[in-house]
Parts: structure tokens; C-alpha cells; sequence
């Protein structure tokens, strides 16, 4: 079965005070369903962009910024890493990752399939 990369992208700043308990607890109950059904593979939150690093290769040479990224708004926040039978189920299940957060958190999460071999 294909693998797929769901990467949740947030906006930083809005995302700043973090997730109630009570999203937390409905994250912990999907992450639970989601295991059980052999679906996900993986999942973890990032920490903030201050306390990473891009590395850029460009015309032949390497270079490190370190964060934050002043214009980057929205950043990647988290993955799951999910197995499923086509991309059709990728998205559910995203969607119901999405649909458990409360109203006033902004969400993209972009779902790709995993190139094997």
C-alpha cells in the first residue's frame, strides 16, 4: 500500500499559546483510531521556526540561516506519515484531523504520496 506524507502547515504566530487540553485529548483519541486501523505510521509536532535552521544550496554553494523566518507566515507545524489504499483515504483521514481542531485555528495541511524505490 502507498505511503503518505501529510504535512500541517500553521500559522506561526497564531499557533503561539499551543493546543487546548481538550484538543489534545481528541488528537490522542484520533491518533489512537488511526494506529489501531495500521493507517499511521508516524506523527509529531515541530518546534517553533527560532529554533530551526534552513540550509540553501544555490549555484554551487551551501548556506545556513538560522530562525526565525520573518517571511515565512505559514510554516510546516507537523506530519503524519500514513499508509493507506489511495489518496482518497490519505484526505479523509486528514480531514478528520482537521475537523477536531477548534474554529479559530487556520490549517493546510498538504497530502502527498511517498515515491518508493
Amino acid at each position: 500500500m502507498p505511503r503518505y506524507l501529510s504535512m500541517i502547515r500553521v500559522d506561526e504566530s497564531a499557533a503561539a499559546e499551543g493546543p487546548s487540553p481538550e484538543l489534545m485529548q481528541r488528537m490522542g483519541e484520533l491518533i489512537e483510531e488511526m494506529t489501531k486501523a495500521g493507517v499511521l505510521l508516524d506523527t509529531a509536532g515541530l518546534t517553533p521556526t527560532a529554533q530551526g535552521s534552513r540550509v540553501r544550496y544555490e549555484g554551487g554553494q551551501l548556506s545556513v540561516t538560522d530562525g526565525p523566518f520573518t517571511e515565512a507566515k505559514e510554516v510546516v507545524g507537523g506530519y503524519a506519515l500514513m499508509q493507506c489504499k489511495d489518496r482518497a483515504e490519505a484526505i479523509e483521514w486528514t480531514k478528520r484531523f482537521l475537523k477536531i481542531h477548534e474554529e479559530h485555528w487556520t490549517i493546510t495541511c498538504e497530502v502527498r504520496e511517498i515515491v518508493e524505490g
